[in-house]
């Protein structure tokens, strides 16, 4: 084999390992990602899910949570905290609940993401019991106040005065044959 033929073979193999690298370089990004998130706090992602030690609470400090409740781009529902923000002293368990409709002519599920501000409190947020822990379905017109139970964590920084619990509604109705023959012939139409 001649030298031009040496050099195209290695470029070809470094052109193929650069590809295989990039290849699993992608595929790790999510879970290089999590991690990160988890050890620096970033994107507010609440972790302290399920039963938690009650303690006495800290009647010398005062925490504002606030709720938000957003829908997704093309997630129908009417979806809403029952209280927009509640005082918390720090190790006291406390309950509010977020209200759903289904406004449309079928049946939808329902997943919400939550999210906290800001996200160096994330940690210190404990749910005990959320509506976010499973998928919600309901039926057409149907409405439900679905519950949040959760803690305040008396480990939180000093400097934080006031946390945002913020969830966003996902449409993840499985798609039905009926639906796409639906959807098509309502772009058909003027």
């Amino acid at each position: 084999m001649n030298e031009l033929g040496r050099k195209n073979r290695r470029l070809v193999v470094r052109l193929l390992a650069g590809a295989v690298l990039m290849f699993g370089f992608g595929f790790a990004l999510v879970p290089l990602y999590d991690v990160f998130c988890r050890v620096t706090g970033l994107n507010g992602k609440v972790t302290n899910t399920g039963p938690v030690a009650i303690e006495d609470a800290d009647i010398s400090r005062s925490i504002r949570v606030q709720f938000i409740g957003v829908n997704n781009e093309g997630m129908p529902w009417v979806f809403r905290p029952q209280d927009a923000s509640v005082q918390v002293h720090p190790g006291e368990m406390r309950q509010t609940a977020f209200f759903a409709r289904n406004p449309t002519a079928r049946r939808m599920i329902a997943q919400a993401i939550p999210s906290v501000a800001p996200a160096e409190a994330a940690r210190y947020l404990h749910k005990v019991n959320c509506f976010c822990f499973d998928s919600q379905s309901l039926e057409s017109e149907e409405q439900v106040e679905m519950p949040v139970l959760f803690v305040v964590d008396k480990k939180l920084p000093e400097h934080i005065h006031t946390l945002t619990l913020s969830y966003t509604l996902f449409d993840i109705t499985p798609e039905r044959p009926e639906d796409r023959v639906l959807a098509s012939e309502t772009r058909r139409s003027p």
